[in-house]
């Protein structure tokens, strides 16, 4: 078992490395691409939350054999690093042993970090999603932490993919991302959409530059822009 692993295709945009600490995730996002990749019972994975098999021992036996330190590395891909409404403390744990062996963590979430915040440092990344189609309590039970962990002087990051709601999208970005230190924007794919795509890239990457922010723009959205 090899839990830190090297990242390829659209994920790479992201990072060389990443860590997947759970074996399910409680969002139910529609667009969830992770049950079919993984050949497992959709109902299941969003049902049954837990930590992968010895994920801690497996990790520190990694990082120990192939020397992996100085390293940036995304956590999640596959599930949430803090599952709402499950035991994510294992979470705690793996952020410990990744910086004690000298790495830092790019935290992705649609839950709340806020209690590792003291774990970070300026080499960490705290990041959230938000795609657009949720309530307002929900991005606002996001956003808090953010904020917070901005404050703290943690770098900040809100990934808008897959974006759902373009209009919404735009005005996160205006609005919610002022606390975000870079932001990356991707289309919704594998799924039909009304979306002009082109017209949102555009209109995306002006509202970014309009508001100062670092941004990055996944390849399969930047391709519909240049069409």
């Amino acid at each position: 078992m090899k839990p830190i692993y090297k990242t390829k295709g659209a994920a790479h945009e992201y990072g060389e490395l990443a860590l997947n600490i759970y074996t399910g995730c409680p969002h139910q996002c529609f667009y969830c691409y992770v049950p079919n990749v993984m050949h497992c019972d959709r109902e299941k994975f969003h049902t049954d939350i837990r930590p992968r098999p010895n994920i801690i021992e497996e990790t520190r036996r990694q990082l120990e054999r192939e020397r992996i330190t100085c390293k940036r590395i995304h956590l999640c891909f596959t599930c949430d690093p803090y599952p709402t409404g499950y035991n994510s403390s294992v979470t705690r744990d793996i952020i410990k042993l990744l910086k004690e062996y000298g790495n830092c963590v790019q935290i992705l979430t649609k839950g709340d970090g806020s209690r590792d915040f003291d774990l970070l440092d300026l080499n960490d990344f705290y990041g959230i999603t938000l795609d657009g189609s949720e309530s307002n309590e929900e991005a606002l039970s996001r956003v808090r932490p953010l904020k917070k962990a901005h404050d703290l002087g943690i770098n900040t990051w809100i990934s808008f993919e897959p974006v759902i709601d373009p209009d919404r999208v735009l005005w996160d970005i205006a609005w919610r991302a002022q606390k975000a230190d870079k932001i990356m924007i991707g289309k919704l794919n594998y799924h039909k959409s009304s979306v002009d795509w082109k017209a949102f890239g555009h209109r995306a990457e002006s509202m970014c530059k309009s508001c100062g922010k670092s941004f990055y723009i996944k390849d399969s959205l930047r391709k519909e822009m240049e069409k």
